[in-house]
């Protein structure tokens, strides 16, 4: 499991573009896909709402500098960092892994790089995101880690 600091944006396009110069990352305007640059990434998860990633421990200089860049624009920016963990899959192997407990078509085609979306792995509810050719972010409820954990080991 890995640990990053999260948040929730939702904004208009002045908003959005307002905090992705605060935050280091555009935010990506296409549905399902993401930005990142180092280690920060924007990712889309509906047409005003985006998922902040960054390393963890940095919520509060993150949320300070995205306040003042903010100051005076509506937007709505929520730390939801101890909501969810994220497990890394990775290898030449990751995609057929994921496929044993998502119901999606990750096929390269389908699933390109940078792609993220709302889904299910197993029962639980999870956030999917392809973050390079053979890694993998799979984003899940706090409560549902240790089912998603047994599910992953289960299917290697």
């Amino acid at each position: 499991m890995a640990e990053y600091a999260r948040f929730v944006f939702q904004g208009d396009a002045a908003a959005r573009a307002a905090a992705g110069r605060a935050f280091g990352v555009a935010f990506p305007e296409e549905a399902c896909r993401s930005n990142a640059a180092g280690e920060r990434a924007a990712l889309w998860l509906g047409p005003d709402e985006h998922l902040l990633l960054a390393p963890d421990g940095t919520q509060e200089r993150i949320a300070a500098e995205l306040e003042i860049a903010l100051a005076g624009i509506p937007h709505s920016l929520v730390d939801v960092s101890l909501r969810q963990v994220a497990f890394p899959v990775e290898g030449e192997n990751a995609r057929d892994l994921l496929s044993s407990g998502c119901p999606l078509d990750l096929d390269p085609d389908v699933f390109p790089v940078g792609a993220c979306t709302r889904t299910l792995f197993g029962k639980a509810e999870a956030l999917l995101w392809r973050a390079s050719a053979e890694e993998y972010h799979l984003e899940v409820g706090r409560s549902f880690a240790g089912y998603v954990l047994g599910c992953l080991r289960e299917a290697q």
